[in-house]
């Protein structure tokens, strides 16, 4: 038992060094004959692994949705990752993959896994721009030097289970609670998230408590960002609050995680005042020690508006008090 503690320490730990572990696995060869691609999630998402359990199938569920499972007396949804992807397994579905997301847990099916690697999140990059796929948000390169073949494609879950499952596209409450935030008049709230559904749900919702957002996909573009403000502010004589009233972050996220964003805006003696709230599906005591030991003044699970409003009042008071 103080083995498996320790690894379970060690492996949080690791998200304070810009560091996290991807379980790579398989899915079989894509629908077109291709060769079968490598695919990863991280580490921390995972509850466990099982081999393929009893699958009850309610009346009218259709794929990718595979049916209900019992994984420890608790009913899940299992969905057929496989399918979401375009591949064909050669051997089946074998394994589920027993996930949780912030506020819903559910098993993905896939063929096989391979292992567990460690990785920097700078050997991970953003896909938008080169994966025709709505489901892969990035891609890890498994080499240190960065040159290599060897790939992962890392799926954005968030997307997956906005696009297959109710409950989380219905999850808006019927009400929002009206508040006021003190913002100085033409500052904005830096966004880092790498989901495409996520950012999309961030930005609607952030317009809807009417605060100014500049949308950034990773954590280093965030950074840069940030650091050029600084840079104009200073110039034109301004406090960086004028400019930035507020920074919102993913934790996990290509080149640059959430962490290692906070920890730099906390170190910068300019930037050190900026509020940093954390958003991110990524739940837990581990991770919610590591928000204080990197100074983030707040923290909230994805994605509930009326929590997020409530968060970002909070901690522009803790700042301004």
């Amino acid at each position: 038992m103080d083995n498996f503690q320790k690894d379970i320490d060690e492996r949080a730990n690791l998200a304070l060094s810009n560091k996290f572990e991807l379980l790579l696995f398989r899915l079989g060869s894509s629908l077109e004959g291709e060769k079968a691609e490598l695919f990863g999630i991280n580490v921390f998402k995972l509850r466990e692994i099982v081999p393929m359990p009893t699958i009850t199938k309610a009346a009218g569920m259709q794929s990718p949705l595979l049916g209900m499972a019992n994984i420890r007396e608790q009913i899940i949804p299992v969905i057929d990752l496989a399918a979401v992807a375009g591949c064909k397994p050669a051997t089946g579905l074998n394994l589920l993959l027993v996930t949780e997301y912030a506020r819903s847990t559910q098993a993905f099916a896939v063929e096989s896994v391979d292992n567990i690697v460690r990785l920097d999140w700078s050997q991970v990059h953003t896909a938008e721009s080169g994966v025709s796929s709505r489901n892969i948000t990035s891609i890890a390169c498994l080499d240190d030097d960065g040159q290599s073949n060897s790939l992962a494609m890392v799926l954005d879950v968030e997307q997956i289970l906005y696009d297959i499952v109710p409950s989380v596209r219905d999850a808006a409450p019927k009400e929002i609670k009206e508040r006021t935030f003190k913002f100085k008049p033409g500052a904005v709230v830096i966004v880092a998230e790498d989901s495409k559904v996520a950012r999309t749900m961030l930005e609607h919702g952030l317009q809807t408590m009417g605060i100014p957002a500049i949308m950034h996909t990773t954590g280093l573009e965030a950074w840069e960002k940030i650091k050029v403000i600084a840079r104009e502010a200073q110039a034109a004589g301004q406090h960086i609050s004028e400019r930035i009233a507020m920074v919102l972050t993913d934790l996990e996220m290509p080149e640059m995680d959430g962490f290692t964003l906070t920890r730099n805006i906390k170190r910068d003696e300019i930037l050190k005042k900026i509020p940093v709230v954390i958003h991110s599906s990524l739940s837990g005591s581990a991770n919610e020690e590591h928000v204080r030991k990197v100074g983030a003044d707040g923290y909230v699970a994805k994605f509930e508006i009326n929590e997020l409003s409530e968060a970002i009042q909070a901690a522009l008071e803790k700042v301004a008090g």
